[in-house]
């Protein structure tokens, strides 16, 4: 397809209808022209194609296809490579549907543990949510598919998600919020992203010049199209001014009336149009380019392999949270399954990702070749019977060696429309777990969730196995990890608060009118419980496994580089246990000394690697420029500060193995517009104040410091130098140290 030439020969009714969708999932076709519809459908972890004529609302019975694991429980694998194969089995899978794009992933950051989509959001950490959503969006474009990452952005809760504005300031709106999205943008190109539903500061996504121009497509260079997310289409003439490409879902003759008006009475420039036009054109030619031309439809053999993929995910993605050696569980002991969810288990989110799954395993059925007993324990849909199914469930524990319990948010306590109003589980659960565990047995507990729940048994049970939401095989894999043929590897990806009052956002979420103030600023997850030195449930990064790693023979390359160079980390891993495993070895970056408020610690690199018994290898990182970076407003952009920084290599946020220093010389001044009231050490921090300046400062703080330790008691010379330097310039001529005249020569030097 020739792009330019076809968007040369459409008459610009049938560009103004190609700029809105056809019906609830397909694009305009131009008949004349040989233009077909293509098809997009939702599926961060599934395919979700209905069948037949789309309804109006896109609620209507999907295929029956494979489910994987949700981005909550993907992101916690921390594995690039695993992402990028299951990206690309969806792809795979697309193409045998016919389905042109694949709406997903979704990587909103979690500002909240209670947002009631957190599954299917990647992490609170900008850094590991980019990785996955790039690795993820190349696999599924490797086949040829469009990727759609979303919900661009600050799209973080489900209470007036339509029409919320989301008020941010500018540092932490590019340092979090945004972070994520650059990456991906820059590492994967992804060819559509779509905008969310909400204002940010004010200016609805699907009308913000801003983000959808300014910064998406001139700062990062985003080639794709933008799409509305379904139904966030407002102004279709904004729309298009601001750089918006698609309103999905059509027809909309308001919206193709509406830019013909434009244009025809010279409002909209038709060259605006034809810009939307080529980008939604050239992403469905690609698409058509690199598509795999001899695809055979979907069968039992294709539904089997990308059920494994599922599998492979799902055993990847879990995190062992706790372990006193009850796991793995060993040959010969009767083991009790206790609760609903090991006959039933919840396997994904509700919403418009969910999937209907042809085969969802389950541990009952996975486990029946061992010595398993089985008590329900609780009803998910009738708590009132819970009472006498907890009696049940000890009498049967009493002839058990081992209990699992098998617990978690049922799907009516987390789903795509409404937010989570706490982080706990349901109350006879607790109360399940509680009695079972005072019991003189050992006690296991299974979690099924898409995000964290409280749980204030921690300390009485033996073992804690976070399942997330696993996909289709999530039966098979859970009984895998607990008899230890798989080793678990997984490890948070976000916090595990102690109660959602600590929380860094909770007071202003979901903020009066669904417009919050993101008040915390950068401190959100990690970032703000070590700022406060703050304890929590399990920490961002943490993850048990059946063998042990140790961690030794630090080394970086350079003590001192400039901002544009790198610096290469290595560490030496050596698996010291007895079982196979997996380790994630993660790198965390520190200011020693910054003039801004900065996070104790942030996350800048993070690899999985396998070894064996008695095996070592060397794992290495490399550090560039934004790994010392934070956004500056005065020059819109991200700023390293000159400086001694500290690199931390462990095995979690909290838990560090070794800690290397680096000095980081910056290239960029940060302007300052200096005046008579200019803190003084604000002028010295500038290249010129340095040279006018310095020497007067450091004769009068010799001068003052001379006498004052007599006259004004001891730490008066700490006290002088604090005092001059915090005070404005015009106070140099109050204290005496230079004349007005000087101040004014100084003035006229420093501009």
């Amino acid at each position: 397809m020739n792009v330019k030439e076809l968007v040369s020969k459409m008459t610009l009714k049938e560009k103004a209808a190609l700029l809105s969708g056809s019906d609830f999932w397909h694009t305009e076709a131009v008949e004349r022209l040989g233009l077909k519809a293509f098809m997009m459908c939702d599926g961060p972890n599934g395919l979700r194609k209905q069948e037949g004529e789309p309804d109006h609302l896109g609620v209507q019975e999907s295929i029956s296809t494979v489910c994987y694991p949700t981005a909550s429980a993907v992101a916690s694998s921390f594995d690039v490579d695993l992402i990028e194969k299951m990206g690309q089995t969806l792809g795979d899978e697309c193409q045998r549907e016919e389905v042109s794009m694949l709406l997903g992933p979704g990587l909103n950051m979690k500002r909240s543990p209670v947002c009631g989509r957190n599954f299917e959001y990647f992490s609170e950490d900008p850094y590991l949510a980019g990785k996955m959503a790039a690795a993820f969006v190349r696999g599924v474009q490797s086949k040829g598919v469009l990727a759609c990452p979303k919900h661009f952005a600050a799209n973080n809760q489900e209470y007036r998600r339509m029409s919320g504005n989301s008020i941010v300031d500018e540092r932490t709106l590019h340092e979090i919020y945004l972070a994520a999205f650059e990456m991906m943008v820059k590492e994967s190109h992804p060819k559509s992203i779509m905008c969310s539903y909400n204002q940010l500061n004010g200016t609805f996504l699907s009308e913000n010049k801003y983000m959808l121009t300014d910064v998406l497509k001139d700062k990062w260079g985003f080639d794709g199209f933008v799409v509305t997310d379904w139904g966030a289409g407002k102004d279709p003439v904004k729309g298009v001014e601001a750089g918006l490409d698609l309103v999905m879902p059509g027809p909309r003759k308001d919206h193709e009336e509406a830019i013909i008006a434009a244009v025809e009475s010279g409002k909209l420039e038709e060259s605006k149009v034809d810009k939307a036009v080529t980008n939604i054109l050239s992403a469905l030619n690609w698409s058509l380019e690199n598509g795999s031309k001899d695809v055979k439809p979907s069968d039992a053999s294709t539904r089997k392999s990308d059920y494994e993929v599922a599998l492979e995910v799902a055993l990847g993605s879990a995190v062992l949270l706790k372990n006193n050696k009850v796991l793995p569980i060993r040959k010969g002991k009767k083991v009790l399954f206790v609760g609903e969810f090991a006959k039933a288990p919840r396997n994904q989110g509700s919403g418009s990702s969910h999937i209907n799954s042809a085969y969802v395993s389950n541990a009952f059925d996975c486990a029946k070749d061992r010595d398993i007993s089985f008590a329900q324990g609780y009803d998910t849909r009738d708590m009132k019977k819970s009472y006498i199914l907890r009696e049940e469930a000890v009498q049967a524990a009493e002839d058990a060696d081992i209990i699992v319990i098998f617990a978690g948010l049922p799907g009516s306590y987390e789903s795509e429309g409404f937010d989570r109003k706490d982080i706990n589980l349901p109350a006879d659960q607790d109360k399940l777990i509680d009695e079972l565990s005072r019991m003189d047995k050992k006690t296991v507990v299974v979690l099924h969730n898409g995000a964290p729940v409280a749980m204030p048994w921690i300390d009485r049970v033996d073992a804690v196995l976070d399942m997330f939401l696993s996909g289709d095989a999530v039966g098979e894999a859970t009984v895998k990890l607990l008899w230890g043929e798989e080793n678990p590897s997984g490890k948070l990806s976000e916090t595990y608060p102690l109660k959602l009052s600590d929380n860094p956002s909770f007071l202003n979420f979901p903020g009066d009118g669904g417009n919050p103030h993101y008040a915390e600023g950068v401190f959100i997850g990690y970032r703000y419980y070590e700022k406060r030195r703050m304890p929590v449930l399990f920490p961002f990064g943490h993850g048990l496994s059946y063998t042990e790693f140790e961690y030794s023979d630090p080394k970086i390359d350079k003590t001192s580089i400039k901002e544009d160079e790198t610096a290469t980390v290595t560490i030496e891993v050596w698996n010291v246990g007895r079982y196979p495993g997996k380790e994630i070895v993660q790198l965390y970056v520190s200011d020693d000394v910054s003039k801004i408020t900065r996070p104790t610690k942030e996350l800048k690199g993070f690899k999985k690697i396998f070894l064996n018994p008695g095996e070592k290898t060397t794992v290495s990182f490399t550090l560039d420029k934004r790994s010392f970076a934070y956004y500056n407003e005065v020059i819109h952009d991200f700023h390293v500060e000159s400086g001694d920084f500290t690199v931390m290599i462990g095995a979690s946020s909290s838990d560090i193995r070794h800690s290397l220093g680096i000095h980081v010389e910056s290239s960029v001044e940060i302007p300052l517009d200096v005046n008579l009231f200019t803190p003084i050490e604000d002028v010295l921090d500038t290249r010129k104040g340095k040279e006018i300046l310095g020497p007067i400062i450091d004769a009068a703080l010799k001068g003052q410091g001379e006498g004052a330790g007599g006259a004004m008691g001891e730490g008066a010379d700490v006290m002088m130098r604090n005092m001059i330097m915090e005070m404005p310039v015009v106070n140099l001529v109050n204290f005496g140290i230079v004349s007005e005249e000087q101040v004014q020569d100084m003035m006229k030097a420093l501009q």
